[in-house]
């Protein structure tokens, strides 16, 4: 009898090799447990049990013999054994056009999710491409019965490719789990294990923070006292969608996170997962969560609230960056919505692994109405799915009125959301701070000129070139302060720490700052200046003015024209339409002002709402003639949140930063955690720029990591920075 193996270790005999059917169970049974929590057991369990069925080929086998770990460099070249394909073709042989789901999965699950039909590598070849013989496989590994039913509900259009990215999910993540445990078991021991009482932990943590606050100081303060109380009224309600409107300085963040841990607890939900627009505010989110939770993660040993918003992993499959992409197992995390809904819509296995872990949670997407208007309607599309097919509660969490709802002139909008607010209008009026006043076009010397008026003040404009301009004209003083996301996140916290100093000590401070601030930044100002933008970013500015509402008068927002030309090009659909808001009569930052932005922005550009033409991507003919045609890889390029491309640029800032830069260039291998620890000390910057610099102004460690070769000359204490400054003319914030 033949010996079979999957996996071998480096110099090691293979009587100390893992039994291939030893690997097909323990993925089966990781990947059904994985595909449980949302009713699909079975898949999961033959996406497992059949995903390697290749390796039973004679050939793969002498292939073993002669490699250390085929699995090393995933990608199917030249000279290697395909060993996918045979459990693909083997789906669809036994269970006719449902099987189509398994083989996606099961052929893509190293070189990922493949197009149906395409004139390159698609599904189509594989399934009729010629195998190497796997026909030593055991019989009682291939007559495994049929998988559940799927609901005429599940056979919608967004449903099917979604279900078989939970599969795909499910199986990678699983495959890759057994893998670590058997060729790094030092590396799964380190792995989390959380009780099973975790989230009541989290719940008792919160609790006890916010009894702090339980004695309003103000006004503003007794009203936060009541958006928690009505977000902690309403957890107890079935899973589904809900949206929290409250406006800015609300005190939302934390309520929302009270009603979705007492939520969770509620229906047996398993994590939190919270979704901010800007990669630049989640340390401001993650440092408040950490703050409520340090003493639990003392106590636990580890930490629970995981930031997933990095670009240092690598997208390339190979082993090694297979095993430190995330997972997503922790039940707090904290990502961007470009991580988010990209990863929803990708096909490669490091940005999919982590996809089953967002059913049967709780989803907030903090400021749900920042989608691009092109990408609106695959985007309500997958949050529908979520909560309808895969079990999670989705919060649309806004400081403004929902956007999303479905009306007669927005059909495509979401059904059957329930807000948590009482009466979000009252509240609104509740927390009113703040006077806005339109002053129209203003050129940097009228606007600097103003600025130096104030004793405290905020500016913020739309782009990081425009506000180091800004902030040279003002003058170098102590009192003078710039912020951007040319400035490393740990660089960012030391700079608002000090700006907090100077505002809680009545002391002179002017900021100039990029949207960054607008969110998930607790600071408070009595005068803010903001550049032209979108009416709900006007909003998000006028939170930082009169935060706290400790003035004796409304605090003052003037609104400007700039005469940056990186601002109209960035802003111009938004501003335009704020513009025409504002020659509206009425409070421009009122719900009915509000309403009436949305409707000209989402709700009457119907044209735009799938303008890339996902959703046309995947087609279905019916459960009886069923044709899968799936366009998995096509999708993954079209969708696209931000269009241009950024890479990471790492810098050694304190001696903290320098010690870890160090270890980077030093050690042979990159640890998950090293990672970790270096995504507080980077900065995004244009892919040309990155490309242009390596060798330059920037070192290039382990084919793919780039730090600043002399921080002396290219990263400023008041700017952050400098390299390819020319290319940074127009750039965003986000």
């Amino acid at each position: 009898m033949h010996d079979f193996y999957a996996h071998t270790l480096p110099d090691e005999p293979p009587s100390s090799w893992q039994p291939l059917e030893d690997h097909l169970t323990a993925v089966a049974g990781k990947a059904s447990n994985f595909a449980a929590r949302f009713g699909a057991q079975q898949w999961g369990f033959l996406a497992g049990l059949w995903h390697d069925l290749g390796k039973y080929s004679l050939a793969y086998q002498e292939y073993l013999k002669h490699a250390q770990d085929p699995d090393a460099d995933v990608a199917e070249t030249r000279g290697r054994i395909d060993h996918a394909t045979a459990g693909a073709q083997h789906a669809v042989k036994s269970l006719g056009t449902v099987g189509h789901i398994l083989a996606y999965a099961i052929a893509g699950h190293h070189s990922g999710l493949l197009d149906g039909i395409a004139q390159g590598a698609c599904q189509e070849k594989r399934l009729g491409k010629q195998v190497e013989d796997w026909s030593s496989a055991p019989n009682h590994l291939l007559e495994q019965r049929s998988p559940n039913r799927l609901t005429s509900q599940q056979l919608s259009c967004l449903t099917l490719p979604l279900f078989t990215r939970m599969i795909f999910s499910c199986l990678v993540d699983a495959d890759f789990l057994d893998t670590e445990e058997f060729m790094a078991p030092s590396r799964a021991s380190s792995r989390p294990e959380w009780p099973a009482d975790v989230l009541a932990q989290m719940e008792t943590s919160l609790s006890l923070h916010m009894g702090s606050f339980d004695s309003p100081n103000s006004q503003v303060d007794h009203t936060r006292a009541q958006v928690r109380a009505q977000c902690l009224a309403a957890a107890p309600l079935a899973p589904g969608l809900f949206s929290l409107t409250v406006p800015t300085g609300g005190g939302k963040t934390l309520s929302s996170l009270a009603f979705a841990l007492r939520h969770a607890l509620s229906h047996g939900l398993d994590r939190i997962i919270y979704v901010i627009p800007f990669t630049s505010i989640i340390e401001q989110n993650a440092a408040v969560f950490r703050d409520v939770f340090e003493s639990l993660e003392q106590e636990l040993g580890q930490p629970l609230v995981l930031e997933h918003h990095s670009n240092l992993e690598s997208e390339r499959s190979t082993e090694t960056a297979r095993l430190v992409s995330e997972n997503w197992d922790s039940p707090l995390i904290i990502t961007t919505a470009v991580q988010f809904y990209e990863s929803l819509f990708a096909n490669k296995s490091s940005r999919c692994r982590k996809l089953h872990r967002t059913t049967r949670s709780v989803i907030i997407l903090d400021e749900a109405q920042t989608l691009p208007v092109d990408y609106l309607l695959p985007c309500l599309e997958v949050i529908r799915e979520l909560s309808t097919n895969f079990g999670s509660t989705v919060v649309l969490c806004t400081a403004t009125q929902p956007a999303l709802g479905k009306r007669d002139d927005f059909p495509i909008g979401l059904t059957d959301v329930r807000e948590i607010i009482d009466d979000p209008e009252k509240l609104a009026g509740c927390l009113q701070r703040v006077t806005l006043e339109n002053l129209g076009k203003l050129d940097d010397d009228a606007l600097v000129h103003r600025l130096l008026a104030e004793n405290q003040v905020l500016c913020i404009v739309n782009t990081r070139a425009h506000a180091k301009r800004v902030y040279q004209r003002l003058g170098a003083a102590d009192e003078n302060f710039h912020l951007s996301a040319m400035m490393c996140p740990v660089h960012r916290s030391a700079r608002l720490r000090e700006i907090r100093n100077r505002l809680d000590k009545d002391l002179p401070c002017r900021v100039v700052s990029t949207q960054l601030i607008e969110a998930g930044v607790d600071i408070d100002f009595p005068v803010v200046f903001r550049s032209l933008a979108g009416l709900d970013s006007i909003a998000q500015a006028a939170g930082r003015c009169n935060r706290n509402g400790r003035l004796p008068q409304p605090g003052r927002v003037h609104v400007f024209c700039s005469d940056d030309r990186g601002s109209q090009r960035f802003f111009k659909d938004t501003a335009a339409i704020a513009q025409q808001v504002f020659a509206l009569s009425g409070d421009p930052l009122g719900l009915a002002s509000i309403e009436k932005y949305f409707k000209l922005y989402y709700w009457d550009n119907e044209n735009r709402w799938d303008s890339k033409g996902i959703l046309d991507l995947f087609t279905t003919q019916g459960p009886r003639n069923l044709q899968l045609l799936f366009g998995f890889a096509r999708a993954a390029a079209e969708f696209n949140l931000i269009e241009t491309t950024q890479r990471p640029v790492i810098v050694p800032w304190d001696s903290k930063g320098t010690q870890l830069c160090e270890l980077l260039r030093e050690s042979p291998e990159v640890s998950r955690g090293l990672l970790r620890r270096l995504q507080r000390y980077t900065v995004q910057i244009p892919q040309l720029t990155w490309d242009r610099e390596i060798g330059r102004s920037l070192d290039l460690v382990h084919d793919r990591f780039a730090i600043i070769a002399c921080p002396e000359l290219h990263y400023s204490e008041e700017i952050g920075l400098l390299v390819g400054e020319e290319q940074m003319e127009g750039a965003l914030i986000a």
